[in-house]
């Protein structure tokens, strides 16, 4: 069975996804969340095996991973923003599922992602222009280690930082990935 906390601002959607998954075997929604705050309760608390959380919320996908029993991390999004692919891999995601998706395809990566692998499409050239221009030059190397999913302390020792540094590296870097516009609604 895979426990599934559910992260998402809009009521409906919170509610929506939560009932589905109920009907859905091995599939178990242990809790909703509107965001940051109590989505980090939440998941303290529950400890889920995934999080399924609204990819309007990238930095919060970071923190999930970053916790002592790192939940893996499903972004949900509304937005066809052809950066999103890369900017989930610096986020730290294990996956990425459009909110227009069928339902089949939202269990199919929960299930994957559930027992260890990953439901990332897969990167194109396009994708990558798509954020290069925007990275400081001091950052590209960061950011090729973070989309080729790098662990982060072999990020950390090549790049010579420590946790914390790093850690303040990949936020910045985050923010000038941030879309113009909202990624989750």
């Amino acid at each position: 069975m895979t426990r599934i906390v559910v992260i998402d601002p809009q009521p409906a959607v919170r509610a929506g996804l939560a009932m589905m998954l109920r009907t859905e075997p091995g599939l178990v929604p242990v809790g909703v969340a509107v965001g940051a705050k109590d989505g980090l309760e939440l998941v303290e608390r529950q400890r889920p095996d995934v999080v399924l959380l609204d990819a309007g919320d990238l930095a919060l996908a970071r923190r999930l991973r970053a916790l002592e029993h790192a939940p893996r991390v499903v972004l949900y999004s509304a937005v066809d923003d052809p950066a999103l692919n890369v900017t989930a891999r610096v986020a730290g995601a294990d996956g990425l599922v459009s909110k227009e998706a069928d339902a089949e395809l939202l269990y199919a990566a929960l299930r994957a992602v559930g027992r260890g692998g990953t439901a990332l499409p897969a990167l194109d050239r396009s994708q990558l222009d798509a954020v290069a221009h925007r990275v400081d030059p001091e950052d590209l190397a960061l950011l090729a280690m973070l989309v080729d999913r790098t662990e982060p302390a072999d990020v950390a020792a090549t790049l010579r930082l420590n946790p914390r540094k790093l850690a303040r590296r990949i936020e910045r870097l985050l923010a000038r990935l941030k879309p113009a516009r909202p990624l989750g609604v």
